[in-house]
This record gives structure tokens, C-alpha cells and sequence, in this order.
């Protein structure tokens, strides 16, 4: 109730800009949707800056975002173009049986990042180069003598392309 009530008195004077710091933080799920939904309404109307760590919030309701990094900008852009520069590197795919094998035997390749099997056949794969990737993972599946049900670029989230330009938290 805090969080709504602090962004209605600021909304009292029509500001051109609005400043939020993790407006959403201590909201139940409820008043987070209500609260996102109100900020997707000042569309057009008011320009709301929010920081947050709640990355799924920021994909519901930012036109732009910015990355950073202990201060550093590390990215500035539209979340269309944060997504088109960083989502065409995963790769996901299904298989009639043997996902786990082939999870396995694609790990080893060079161009695999990281490679991780779905319980139902599924398997996402974050790779360094897409064009080999996708001419390999065919022939791995024929020589592992299973089917190939589906074979697609995913589209990534904004989680992925934070921890891909921030790293994994590992300092």
C-alpha cells in the first residue's frame, strides 16, 4: 500500500519524469501486477526511470533499458534490440528420446556455452557460433540414431542478457 500510495503523491502534479526505485519490491503479486499495469499506463504521458532487480518487471513495462555494471553502462537499448543482439546465440530443440545423451555429446562441442536437457526431450543450448551449431546438432542427432522433433533460435530473456554482460555473479 506504501509503494502505490508513494508513486500516486508523486503523480499528484503531472510530472514530466518520474524517478522509482524498486517500486514493486514489497508488493504481494497482486499489487505488482496493479502497479506495473498503472506505470505501462504513464506510456506516453510521464517518463519513469525505475531501477530494479526484478528483471522480469522491466521486460513487462520498459520500451528502453540500460545494463549495469558497479556504475559501468554496459548496455543501452531498446528491449527489442537487446534482444535481437543477444537472442540469436540459443538454440532449442527436441528429440524423440536420448535428450540427455545428446545434452551431453553436444556439452562437448566447441561452440556449446552451456547446454541444459528439459525433462520432456527438450534441450536449450547457448552457443558461440550459431551457423555450425545449427549444421552439427542434425548430424549429432542422426548419429545418436534418434528423431528430431524441433530445431529453432529461442528467444532470450533479459535475465539472460544481464548475466551474459555481467557475468554469472562470479567475482
Amino acid at each position: 500500500m506504501r509503494q502505490r500510495l508513494g508513486v500516486a503523491q508523486a503523480l499528484v502534479s503531472s510530472p514530466k519524469l518520474l524517478l522509482l526505485d524498486e517500486p514493486t519490491s514489497a508488493l504481494d503479486p497482486g499489487g505488482r501486477r496493479e502497479l506495473l499495469e498503472f506505470i505501462g499506463a504513464l506510456r506516453g504521458k510521464t517518463t519513469v526511470f525505475f531501477s530494479t532487480h526484478i528483471l522480469s518487471d522491466v521486460e513487462r513495462v520498459c520500451d528502453s533499458v540500460a545494463i549495469l555494471d558497479q556504475g559501468r553502462v554496459l548496455a543501452q537499448s531498446t528491449m527489442d534490440d537487446l534482444r535481437t543482439r543477444h537472442g540469436n546465440r540459443r538454440l532449442s530443440l527436441e528429440v524423440s528420446a536420448g535428450a540427455n545423451a545428446l545434452a551431453r555429446t553436444i556439452a562437448e562441442r566447441p561452440w556449446a556455452i552451456s547446454v541444459h536437457p528439459g525433462p520432456r526431450g527438450e534441450i536449450d543450448v547457448l552457443v558461440s557460433d550459431v551457423e555450425t551449431a545449427q549444421h552439427e546438432i542434425p548430424l549429432l542427432i542422426s548419429n545418436q540414431g534418434t528423431g528430431l522433433i524441433r530445431l529453432e533460435n529461442a528467444e532470450v530473456g533479459l535475465e539472460e542478457v544481464f548475466l551474459e554482460l555481467v557475468g554469472n555473479g562470479e567475482r
